[in-house]
């Protein structure tokens, strides 16, 4: 009979930066010369080499099949998350980054029909097979760099059928890539044309389309724009009543032009993350704090957008606040497929530590996902997620900005990827 129970496999050779937030944990949970062993999709046991034989003793039952794999010296971190993509649109907004180096800015284009608006057109008008292949090819770049888990908004369809179309692409990559993949609705990103003057009027549709999504299992999370030049407080707020009905958790895109109080507003509805927070004030920092809800830092947005207000890194470090880092990929203000040159970004312009750069994108991205039992860290029980990176110390990968230092990754204690095992 042919045995189907889980594979176990020995990975040697590695040096580990755990990101394990178990107390006495090191800096980065760093074991310099570590083994993992994996029982098929979870970690069954992480630790130094010289502790791995008699892990291995206890665990595995008698005459149990082990393959070994050999790590060759390779830095070893938890498989990278993105927690902030949208991934799912046609088109390109080149001629802006054009117009706003001439002097526009992202408000002046967004209003003058640019800007989210001119996405949603190319969006709507592609196929959803043209829609997956473009997707596919951005989450293969992602993929490339480490990433093992990615969150993918809809958002450029802004029509009960197009937001529909974006959502299930999301689901189809999960299903044909090597790739964890968390879907939010983000209907609420911008007005639609047909909705012109009539926000209210958009808002209250969005809360009847929520249902129908829902029960297709499309949506995980539902986010939404508050901002002057998208939703209000009080329409982002219907938007969180509709989803918490269906028992979906939410995110905010938060303060990124103004303080309008989003992040407090996301907060007492429990959210897993508020996202952008240049403008974020100190009653918006008190409220996640309070709420466990995780700043989601974007630099990439920050840089290509060249704005001149850092969010409160300080001030959230101060609140105990965890800050995840993400790509942001969109065609408008975030066109980068690159989340370790996210953590340079972070280092250099936010002042984040490499350690705290590194947290950012695994195990704080877990949290923001809601996936932090299972994801984000190399600990027993969770999903053998890791990547493999040609680097000496996990500090690198934020030092070394420009470079392709992943080697291959690990997904549910599978190799995917060039050289994942030599």
């Amino acid at each position: 009979m042919t045995d189907l129970s889980p594979a176990w496999r020995r990975w040697r050779g590695g040096r580990l930066a755990t990101l394990s937030d178990a107390p006495g944990t090191p800096a980065y949970g760093w074991i310099p010369d570590g083994e993992i062993l994996t029982h098929g999709d979870r970690i069954a046991w992480v630790g130094p080499a010289d502790e791995a034989d008699a892990a291995c003793r206890a665990l595995l039952p008698p005459h149990a099949p082990c393959d070994t794999q050999d790590l060759y010296g390779a830095l070893v971190t938890p498989g990278l998350i993105d927690a902030h993509t949208h991934l799912v649109y046609a088109g390109s907004r080149a001629h802006e980054f054009e117009l706003r180096l001439q002097g526009a800015s992202y408000e002046d284009i967004a209003r003058a029909g640019g800007g989210i608006r001119s996405t949603v057109a190319a969006t709507r008008a592609a196929s959803e097979d043209t829609l997956f292949a473009l997707a596919a090819a951005r989450a293969r770049q992602l993929m490339a760099e480490g990433v093992t888990t990615v969150e993918v908004k809809s958002g450029y369809g802004l029509s009960a059928d197009d937001e529909a179309r974006c959502l299930r692409v999301a689901r189809r990559l999960a299903r044909e890539l090597p790739l964890t993949v968390r879907t939010t609705s983000l209907a609420a990103h911008a007005l639609p044309p047909e909705y012109e003057g009539r926000a209210d009027d958009y808002i209250d549709a969005v809360c009847r389309w929520l249902p129908a999504w829902h029960a297709e299992g499309l949506v995980d999370a539902v986010d939404a724009f508050c901002e002057r030049i998208a939703f209000s407080p009080a329409q982002t707020e219907r938007v969180f009543q509709a989803a918490r009905a269906l028992g979906l958790p939410v995110k905010l895109h938060a303060e990124q032009l103004s303080d309008s109080g989003g992040a407090a507003l996301a907060a007492r509805h429990g959210a897993l993350s508020c996202d952008h927070l240049e403008h974020l004030s100190d009653d918006g920092i008190a409220a996640m704090a309070r709420a466990g809800t995780v700043a989601l830092l974007l630099p990439g947005a920050y840089y290509f957008l060249r704005d001149s207000t850092l969010p409160p890194v300080a001030a959230l470090r101060r609140a105990g606040v965890p800050m995840a880092i993400a790509t942001d990929h969109n065609p408008g203000s975030s066109p980068t497929l690159s989340l370790p040159l996210m953590l340079n970004m972070a280092c250099t312009l936010f002042r984040l530590t490499p350690e705290e750069a590194l947290a950012g994108p695994t195990r704080h991205a877990a949290r923001a996902l809601g996936l932090h039992a299972s994801h984000g860290q190399l600990r027993a029980g969770h999903v053998a997620d890791f990547a493999l990176w040609d680097a000496a110390h996990p500090r690198e990968l934020a030092y070394r900005f420009g470079e392709r230092l992943c080697r291959g990754v690990v997904r549910a204690g599978e190799p995917v990827g060039a050289n994942a095992s030599s």
